[in-house]
């Protein structure tokens, strides 16, 4: 079971916990802050592993976006069922045939410890009150004006997810995400040092604007200070 760690202010985690690394889109591209389960799995480390979770989980996606959830869930659990029955029967038949006793066939699986300790559901829920704090604080710093730019920049963005939603729907907008967080690290790795060049002009572009901006419209956090300032003399 993967440790859960502990989360800091914002809810930044001071480990590399599991749902940390879920959570936190920038850790996707730094495998050094991914846990080490999710960085095998994304960044295939086991292609045999990755290409399991990958198919596995495309598959539900398509069918969950052509059936309903309900349906997906009872047609897979059957085809669960009647993959570990069919087994157990061959196997049982084949200690009876062969005279062996191996015992059950998942036996293995049948005594691992499953349970939750209530330490565990404390610091699964911290990580999840410290996201949800910060996700929550953050809206309230954007909605309410705190800084005049980052609310520009916040409007932007979501006058563009006005034309990604009339482009796609929520579950083609899944099924891209599933497959970007598959495929997109991978191809960030391999192609670090031309990626990174392009992306700090990008940047550099982005700040020379937003610094034009700032001057240009001298409202923002940094104008309290400045009376402040004017205030003392």
């Amino acid at each position: 079971m993967a440790t859960i760690g502990e989360t800091g202010q914002n809810g930044v985690c001071k480990t590399r916990p599991l749902i940390c690394s879920i959570l936190d889109p920038n850790a996707w591209f730094k495998p050094e802050r991914l846990h080490p389960q999710v960085e095998s799995l994304i960044y295939w480390r086991d292609v045999k592993k990755s290409g399991i979770v990958f198919g596995a989980g495309l598959i539900t996606l398509l069918a969950i976006s052509s059936f309903s959830v309900i349906s997906v869930f009872a047609y897979l659990s059957l085809l669960t069922l009647f993959g570990t029955v069919a087994f157990r029967i061959y196997k049982s038949v084949t200690q009876a045939v062969q005279k062996t006793n191996d015992g059950h066939p998942f036996k293995e699986y049948l005594d691992l410890d499953l349970t939750l300790s209530q330490e565990k559901v404390q610091n699964i829920a911290g990580v999840a009150v410290a996201h949800i704090n910060g996700f929550v604080a953050e809206l309230r710093r954007l909605f309410l004006v705190e800084d005049l730019i980052d609310s520009i920049k916040f409007g932007v963005i979501l006058w563009v997810f006005t034309y990604i939603g009339a482009w796609f729907n929520g579950m083609t907008l899944v099924l891209l995400a599933f497959v970007s967080l598959f495929t997109l690290p991978k191809v960030y790795e391999n192609n670090k040092q031309s990626i990174d060049t392009y992306l700090d002009l990008v940047r550099s572009k982005l700040t020379e604007i937003t610094d034009k901006i700032r001057v240009a419209i001298p409202i923002g956090k940094n104008k309290p200070v400045a009376a402040e300032s004017d205030k003392d003399k």
